[in-house]
């Protein structure tokens, strides 16, 4: 097991944004090619406000066809399977001013029954390569709303992310496993 699997390991429950950061900048960045595929995702508690959202959406992932042909965001449809749904939908700024109110039990529901005419068979996301605190790496940059995705390798088949959202003090972390 390497250090950064037992890194994780240790920290999964959370960690301060600045550990998190310190942890990135030992890993190695990930080439655009290596992040194609299909990525079951999980929140990394960092105390950000954005921590345990997607979760509470019941998130699934990310899906990279090509470096073109992105899904960012895999909601489950009401049978189980990931379904990509359009971001450039979501509250951004009700997300970064009051995330306590997409929270509540209420906003759950109503995002569960529209969840189906949110889905969307057009990508909503490219791969580029971008140089972040130093070092290249595969980003994931949203076509209509201001989130670039960072990754760094933990392993072949477990990423760890960073989004960047505009007005967001500290990023949000997220880990990619391969789905097989």
């Amino acid at each position: 097991m390497s250090d950064a699997v037992r890194w994780l390991d240790r920290h999964r429950g959370g960690a301060a944004p600045a550990d998190v950061l310190a942890f990135a900048d030992r890993l190695p960045g990930v080439a655009v090619r290596e992040v194609t595929g299909r990525w079951r995702g999980s929140e990394l508690p960092t105390g950000s406000r954005l921590d345990g959202l997607l979760t509470a959406y019941r998130w699934w992932g990310k899906e990279v066809l090509d470096p073109d042909t992105v899904h960012p965001l895999l909601f489950p449809d009401r049978a189980g399977r990931p379904r990509p749904v359009d971001p450039a939908l979501a509250p951004l700024g009700l997300l970064r001013r009051a995330p306590g109110l997409v929270r509540g039990r209420p906003a759950r529901l109503a995002f569960t029954a529209v969840r189906p005419l949110l889905t969307t068979r057009r990508p909503a996301a490219r791969l580029r390569t971008v140089v972040h605190r130093g070092v290249p790496t595969a980003a994931l940059v949203y076509d209509r709303l201001p989130v670039v995705d960072v990754f760094r390798r933990v392993t072949p088949d477990l990423l760890l992310g960073l989004m960047d959202l505009r007005g967001l003090p500290d990023p949000f972390a997220f880990l990619l496993e391969r789905d097989s």
